[in-house]
């Protein structure tokens, strides 16, 4: 029983130690990128999907031969990295001054390119590559037995650590991006061409994404879905070593690959969810991660912000009109316009919670689907366990995401700019994560289903004007508290901290209650996708969820109230 318990502790040991590998060799890419360029690349996942596909391709054109292999290996990561300079050229070069925010959606739209691109080249199917010539095999050792192709990836990860540290501690131009992690203002300034920098440590860090996706086929099919599903075990690697840190990159990497294989036997259920609260207790404890250096708060907003809409009569027969027709819209229009705008009044409270947050309170988040998410899971988990009516269920949703938000902002009001923006990632996954693995409560990626309206909104007509009362007294609710002294004293806080701390405004509590009312009224309209959908699935609570949220609130303009409201 001893003999089989060491065997099994081994190959979960050897295992976690090869998944940290692969791990560390994605991220380390992602995490040059940020220290140098201080870029939240989101794109980087597909650049690793990328190199799994030109590897496929790379390889299958080829007679399977060891060199051959390689080669392809080779051809795809070299490709990878012209891809990565020229988006760097075209699309990074023009925002690396920009908000976060900016930046975040540039990437995410570079994900959506590329994953078009994708489809479009490979197709849909998931593609299978062959067998590495030499690597095919497994290796006895103590009892077990595993992959040959694993322990050389055991091996070639710390080689690339090594290589990396020798790169960037002793050449020249490893001296230039150690320079520009630290000041990279001073760096330009002593004559150095920060822009081909930038380009050089793109380049590389997409070459390394490449790589890693090249390495990883013949483990694993090359997929469409590959992109995500890297991306988030990246940045949990790299915020939790610190961004811009090799060697906190690769003692993360170590952590979280090892807690990922004995969790599997441990917690089985709690894999996804384990990651992402090591991630959130790791920016809790020491917010700049394990080997990371402290990050300077951006400012979003660079104007004064419009509480709310101007323009006098003007503004107030526009808006008039625009009721007028809405009101009439149900026996004008189509079904299925009627459907979309039911959508649209949802997603403008979403928008308008999240530009609550971003703009007066100067908060960025990352995971604003958290709230979503909770207010359709309290619904969707009401009507199924308790057998709630409509009107409790509504009720409730924004207390369960408003109670959501009391505790992840409670953590999150104690950090500042990328850090706090990540931790709100790291708590929106941990949403997501336990929609998809708590399948006997919540169903899993099986979603929970059956969900309608009472009689009295059961047809369309009605929950049209349902959702759009709704919609109208939560954009009147959240103009009230923007035009408020509380709402005064949160934009006094977003444009200058120091001075309003000076006055004797508590920032970090005036900041958790904008958390708590901006879920609230996220989840109101969470609880409204649910009956409008008629059921629930994880990805109510995704990064794409959060993402569509911040691109609504970008189209309109973070700088008016308006703003989200137009772009929903």
């Amino acid at each position: 029983m001893a003999q089989l318990e060491f065997q099994t502790f081994l190959s979960l040991l050897l295992n976690g130690l090869s998944t940290a590998s692969m791990l560390f060799i994605v991220a380390s890419g992602l995490s040059i990128i940020f220290g140098v360029t201080q870029v939240v690349n989101f794109s980087h996942g597909s650049f690793y999907m990328l190199g799994a596909f030109v590897a496929y391709s790379a390889t299958s054109w080829l007679p399977v031969t060891g060199v051959n292999y390689w080669l392809g290996v080779l051809a795809a990561v070299g490709i990878v990295a012209l891809v990565g300079l020229l988006i760097e050229l075209v699309v990074l070069r023009r925002i690396y001054h920009a908000p976060e925010l900016l930046q975040l959606l540039a990437t995410y739209g570079v994900i959506l390119i590329i994953q078009d691109a994708a489809k479009g080249i490979w197709g849909f199917e998931d593609l299978i590559g062959p067998r590495v010539p030499g690597l095919s095999g497994a290796v006895s050792f103590l009892g077990i037995r595993l992959p040959s192709y694993n322990l050389f990836i055991i091996v070639l990860g710390p080689a690339i650590f090594l290589l990396l540290w020798v790169i960037l501690q002793k050449s020249n131009w490893g001296t230039k991006v150690r320079a520009a992690t630290e000041d990279r203002e001073m760096l330009g300034a002593l004559g150095v061409n920060q822009k081909w920098l930038f380009s050089s440590v793109f380049c590389l860090g997409s070459g390394l994404a490449g790589l890693g996706g090249a390495l990883q086929l013949p483990r694993d099919a090359a997929n469409l879905g590959m992109d995500f599903n890297m991306l988030t075990e990246a940045f949990v690697v790299v915020v939790i070593g610190g961004l811009g840190s090799i060697s906190g990159a690769f003692l993360a990497s170590l952590l979280v690959g090892v807690l990922q294989s004995f969790g599997t036997l441990i917690l089985p259920k709690f894999t996804l969810v384990l990651i992402f609260i090591i991630m959130a207790v790791v920016l809790v404890v020491r917010p700049q991660g394990l080997a990371g250096a402290a990050q300077v708060q951006v400012r979003i907003a660079t104007r004064p912000l419009q509480a709310a809409p101007g323009g006098g009569r003007g503004t107030a027969y526009v808006a008039l009109a625009a009721l007028v027709l809405l009101l009439l819209a149900p026996r004008v229009f189509n079904e299925y316009t009627v459907t979309l705008l039911i959508e649209m009044f949802i997603f403008v409270l979403f928008a308008v919670s999240l530009h609550f947050l971003i703009g007066p309170s100067g908060i960025l988040s990352f995971g604003h689907a958290a709230y979503f998410g909770l207010g359709a899971y309290a619904v969707a988990l009401g009507v199924k366990y308790l057998n709630l009516s409509m009107v409790p269920a509504l009720i409730l949703a924004p207390l369960v995401a408003a109670l959501g938000a009391l505790i992840y902002g409670w953590f999150c009001v104690r950090l500042s700019g990328v850090y706090r923006a990540m931790l709100t990632l790291a708590f929106a996954q941990i949403t997501w994560s336990v929609a998809w693995q708590w399948i006997n409560v919540t169903g899993g990626d099986n979603g929970v289903l059956g969900i309608r309206p009472d009689r009295w909104a059961s047809s369309k007509e009605l929950y049209f004007y349902l959702a759009l009362a709704v919609c109208a007294l939560g954009l009147i609710a959240m103009w009230k508290v923007t035009l408020s002294p509380f709402g005064y004293a949160l934009r006094a806080s977003r444009d200058s901290a120091l001075r309003a701390a000076a006055v004797g405004i508590p920032i970090r509590r005036l900041q958790w209650i904008a958390f708590v009312l901006a879920g609230a009224v996220a989840g109101v309209a969470g609880a409204l996708y649910a009956y409008a959908k008629g059921s629930v699935f994880p990805d109510v609570a995704s990064i794409p969820t959060s993402v569509d949220g911040l691109i609504m609130v970008l189209l309109g303009g973070i700088e008016h109230a308006v703003g989200p409201i137009v772009g929903a």
